[in-house]
């Protein structure tokens, strides 16, 4: 078979050939005098916090080396590059981040874990939650129920639990001989307890 067949007429190769005078596609080099890619991003630093520069894998290597967060410790030559772009005399890439969006919990900064922070949260909200639903105002049953088991509106879940075992014990049929007096007053302390406990209070 031989180049000039019927088979390879219709076919022209589809390749293109690397142009060697074409430039970079993306955004230049920032270092001075570099005319290559800039495909690496460098941050800028404390003054700058969120920016960054676009240097070539050459370039970005000899800025690092240099590099501190803080402009004044850094080599001079990476400082002046960072002083630069935090005046706005260099083209810079990224927003700028001048605070902090959320001020952080002061129990926060011991911790890092987002559980941690998030537990904590959580358990301040559920206090207030509670403090609030303590100051509102008693309904009639629950009013009843405090004064059945002969405790105060403001009495905590545990003294709650406490009174009402106690009174369990006081009014049970085998300790009182079977009498039925100490049946209703068993039944109304359960009752008490189960309106208490529905509406939160234990």
């Amino acid at each position: 078979m031989t180049s000039d067949s019927k088979i390879f007429v219709g076919l022209r190769p589809t390749r293109k050939k690397p142009d060697p005078h074409r430039g970079p596609k993306g955004p230049k080099c920032q270092w001075d005098g570099c005319d290559e890619e800039g495909t690496h991003r460098a941050p800028v630093g404390a003054d700058a916090e969120g920016l960054y520069l676009l240097f070539c894998p050459r370039h970005v290597s000899e800025y690092s080396k240099g590099y501190n967060f803080v402009t004044k410790l850094s080599d001079p030559l990476t400082a002046r590059y960072q002083r630069e772009a935090a005046s706005g005399s260099r083209p810079t890439w990224g927003t700028r981040i001048d605070q902090a969006s959320e001020i952080p919990l002061p129990s926060s900064v011991r911790s890092g874990t987002a559980k941690a922070i998030n537990s904590r949260k959580n358990t301040a909200q559920s206090q207030a939650a509670r403090a609030a639903f303590q100051l509102r105002k008693l309904k009639v049953l629950e009013a009843k129920a405090f004064e059945r088991l002969g405790l105060s509106p403001d009495a905590t879940p545990d003294e709650i639990k406490s009174r009402y075992k106690q009174l369990l014990k006081m009014h049970h049929p085998d300790a009182n001989d079977g009498d039925r007096k100490s049946e209703d007053s068993l039944r109304a302390t359960i009752d008490a307890h189960k309106i208490l406990k529905l509406n939160g209070f234990c």
